[in-house]
């Protein structure tokens, strides 16, 4: 096993760049939104990781848990509805996982990041194949996972989950949404990704950046 570890600062980094990255695209998951939902994914993300930049900013501590989960509450705080909750999770249940933790490794980050994707999946009741962030999300926890089973680098699981994240959400585009308010659209959503689904390629592209670019 490559003995590399993600610390609190390093974590605080890809946490500012994920929101930086997110809130630019601020228009796209707008534009995306009013054709498979009712237009207001974009803002609420750009709200949430606006949130997530002042409370991650300030963060002053060096508890890689305590961390995510201000993230993750940043987000649930900020965004109504289901985005909140199911974007808010995707941080805070993997930093209940890490919480005490001055970093981590991949093992334990794969660990925290599958814990996130199973409450997302009970939150809103998705699975893959239905057309939400899950499609995304899943097949990026996978990547994590098996690069952690062959022993491999942060750096290598990050490269593998943001392609996969990006695969996974491309897909969605042939997909008929159906959970949340897309699923009232019916086949309208062919042709067209999940905003969720975009958004998590995003948060796994930003990390895989940031993580890289040291």
């Amino acid at each position: 096993m490559t003995e590399d570890r993600i610390s609190c600062k390093k974590m605080k980094e890809i946490l500012l760049h994920i929101s930086d990255v997110v809130i630019s695209e601020e228009g796209c998951l707008t534009d995306l939104d009013r054709a498979c939902g009712d237009g207001d994914f974009g803002i609420g993300m750009l709200r949430g990781f606006t949130n997530v930049k002042q409370q991650v900013g300030s963060y002053e501590g060096d508890d890689l848990g305590e961390l995510l989960m201000k993230a993750g509450f940043a987000i649930t705080a900020t965004v109504g509805g289901a985005s909140g909750a199911v974007f808010g999770a995707l941080f805070s249940s993997a930093g209940m996982r890490l919480k005490g933790k001055k970093e981590a490794d991949l093992v334990e980050l794969a660990k925290a990041f599958k814990a996130s994707l199973d409450t997302i999946m009970k939150l809103g009741g998705a699975k893959p194949g239905d057309k939400t962030m899950v499609d995304a999300l899943a097949p990026a926890i996978e990547a994590l996972e098996a690069v952690a089973r062959a022993g491999g680098s942060l750096k290598e699981a990050f490269e593998k989950a943001a392609e996969a994240a990006q695969k996974g959400a491309e897909a969605t585009r042939e997909m008929i949404a159906k959970k949340g308010k897309a699923s009232y659209l019916g086949e309208k959503t062919l042709g067209y990704p999940d905003p969720g689904a975009v958004a998590v390629a995003l948060i796994f592209r930003a990390i895989s950046e940031k993580y890289n670019s040291n």
